[in-house]
């Protein structure tokens, strides 16, 4: 399962909206035949295992990350295949939430009386997984709040300078996430003081552009602006309030921006509708590469799931010097955002700490 795993994890970014899969197939305690899931639309991780397996699929037993599915989607049902080769046993990590499977596809192969197990490697399996878990139990995308900042909280100086506070290797990771989510979203102050491209660049391979969002009350987002000027394929989405005016929205879509007017909340574009929007498009992960103000209001608004934060060995200073959380801030301990199954590793001389919200609750 572990080799499964393992496989299903070389697609992340590139199978969404469904989920990471891979696929062993085992006989007399030796591995035949291997596959995973590459792309949307294209055979499942257990169809590729099964091909390479051929004829000694029979009676062999088959590993899998997730619940084989049972229903006609963009391919047929893997199960059908499952129950064709011969495989006598199959080991599942976790049950597909999705309503169409839910459990469906394991009453199929028990009923063709295929032996299942499931539950081995579940939680990593589930991980692995939790932005294909989150979609399509919630319709909601999976939410990365990410931020960089000094030993002492300061995501710039006093006079806004803030390339780079982090190493070149902890800036690659960021391309790296880039190119493994649906979207990017900043606001539009990043838009106006950095005017970033918001594009993926790897150094060892071409990276997949995720599709831009900028919170933009206002529309305020310059026409010129790299986001929808670059060599780019990837969406550019101009999340705007009624308060925008009519005439900058026309100009934007004229420029192949996607302008979505968004009810406010507290006067901002609400987070809950905008991710319920996002969600509604397709996109299923989103990460948040945004200033104070962004992240103050995404943490209140309560639709972060996971948090990732880079941390550079320096000190900063400063009363003006801006940190990663604007606004008047929490009031008791009590309400304090915490972080849950916290990961630390060292990127170069950059520490990330990883971790998931405890104490979610969506406020709009």
């Amino acid at each position: 399962m572990n080799r499964a795993l393992t496989l299903a994890e070389i697609a992340k970014g590139r199978t969404n909206p469904n989920p990471l899969v891979g696929a062993v197939v085992v006989k007399d305690g030796e591995i035949i035949a291997e596959g995973y899931h590459a792309k949307a639309g294209e055979p499942h991780a257990e169809i590729h295992a099964l091909g390479a397996a051929g004829e000694k699929a029979d009676g062999a037993t088959l590993y899998v990350t997730l619940e084989p599915c049972c229903h006609w989607g963009r391919t047929p049902p893997c199960t059908d295949a499952i129950i064709k080769s011969g495989i006598a046993s199959v080991y599942i990590a976790h049950l597909d939430p999705n309503p169409k499977v839910a459990g469906k596809g394991i009453q199929e192969l028990e009923t063709a009386g295929i032996k299942t197990t499931v539950g081995v490697c579940a939680e990593a399996a589930e991980t692995l997984n939790e932005v294909y878990i989150k979609h399509i139990t919630t319709g909601y995308p999976f939410v990365i709040l990410k931020t960089a900042m000094s030993l002492d909280g300061k995501i710039a100086t006093s006079t806004g300078e803030s390339k780079w506070i982090t190493s070149e290797v902890s800036r690659e990771k960021v391309h790296e996430l880039r190119d493994q989510v649906d979207a990017i979203l900043v606001g539009i102050g990043t838009i106006l003081s950095d005017d970033p491209a918001l594009t993926t660049r790897l150094q060892d391979k071409k990276g997949k552009d995720p599709t831009r969002i900028v919170l933009d009350s206002h529309a305020r987002t310059p026409l010129t602006a790299r986001i929808i000027n670059p060599d780019s394929l990837a969406e550019v989405i101009i999340a705007v309030t009624s308060q925008a005016p009519k005439e900058k929205i026309v100009q934007l879509e004229k420029r192949n921006a996607k302008v979505i007017v968004i009810p406010e909340k507290d006067g901002r574009v609400c987070f809950k509708t905008l991710m319920q929007n996002i969600g509604e498009r397709g996109l299923t992960s989103v990460l948040v590469e945004g200033g104070g103000k962004v992240n103050e209001s995404v943490l209140k608004s309560g639709v972060v799931d996971k948090v990732m934060c880079f941390i550079a060995p320096k000190f900063i200073g400063g009363r003006q010097s801006p940190g990663i959380i604007d606004g008047d801030g929490i009031k008791r301990l009590r309400d304090a955002h915490e972080l849950e199954r916290l990961t630390v590793t060292q990127l170069d001389n950059d520490l990330l700490i990883e971790g998931y919200i405890t104490n979610k609750c969506l406020q709009g």
